[in-house]
């Protein structure tokens, strides 16, 4: 996950300016939100449902911390991508090879569904019905499209420093993409959903798929 900038900047812009129990009820707001879209979806994600599932007593409490849906929606998506930063960028810094960082970004990307099981269908609802209708949103959309180019990139430098073995980069980081992203549909759908376990056979797998060959 990326568009730290984003999320940082737009926090930035709007917490100086407001008191501790604003910025507690806005947070109380995205939490219900994204419950609610993850689990009903964004066209269902309605101010009633979310006012319900914050147990606020109408939907005014919404609007008087968000200019409409958008702005909500927008706070979601920020909030997923400073959550999943936090999880992952120290566990994926801390290794010093390109095959421990590979692992590194498989494993914690994984576990982080199984630790905030909401935040990933959330932001897949959100981004995949919102995308290019907003600027903030498009410049989201645009960081995680730029996975799949950062991505190529690495498996490129580690073959070239001679981590990696032979295989086409793009398809790989394609086919990561891929397999993560239908690892966050099915954990949506299944209760007995074990991350921990899918993130080593995941991660298992694309460290035999790209190892240099002895």
């Amino acid at each position: 996950m990326r568009a730290r900038n984003s999320a940082a900047k737009q926090e930035a812009e709007g917490t100086s300016s407001r008191t501790f129990t604003e910025a507690a009820r806005r947070a109380q707001i995205v939490g219900a939100a994204i419950e609610v879209i993850a689990e009903v979806g964004y066209a269902k994600a309605t101010f009633t449902r979310i006012a319900e599932r914050a147990g606020l007593s109408s939907t005014g409490m919404i609007s008087y911390h968000f200019a409409g849906k958008d702005d909500l929606m927008r706070e979601v998506v920020a909030e997923v991508f400073r959550v999943a930063d936090g999880y992952m960028i120290p566990r994926i810094e801390a290794q010093t090879t390109a095959s421990g960082r590979l692992r590194a970004f498989i494993e914690s990307n994984i576990e982080l569904i199984g630790e905030f099981p909401k935040h990933l269908p959330a932001v897949v609802e959100v981004m995949g019905n919102v995308r290019g209708e907003d600027s903030s949103m498009r410049e989201f959309c645009a960081a995680m499209d730029s996975l799949v180019d950062t991505h190529t990139h690495l498996f490129r430098e580690a073959q070239k420093a001679g981590e990696f073995g032979e295989f086409d980069p793009r398809v790989m980081a394609v086919a990561l993409r891929g397999a993560i992203d239908g690892v966050v549909s099915r954990a949506a759908k299944d209760p007995d959903f074990d991350a921990v376990a899918c993130g080593r056979e995941l991660a298992d797998l694309f460290d035999r798929a790209t190892r240099k060959e002895l």
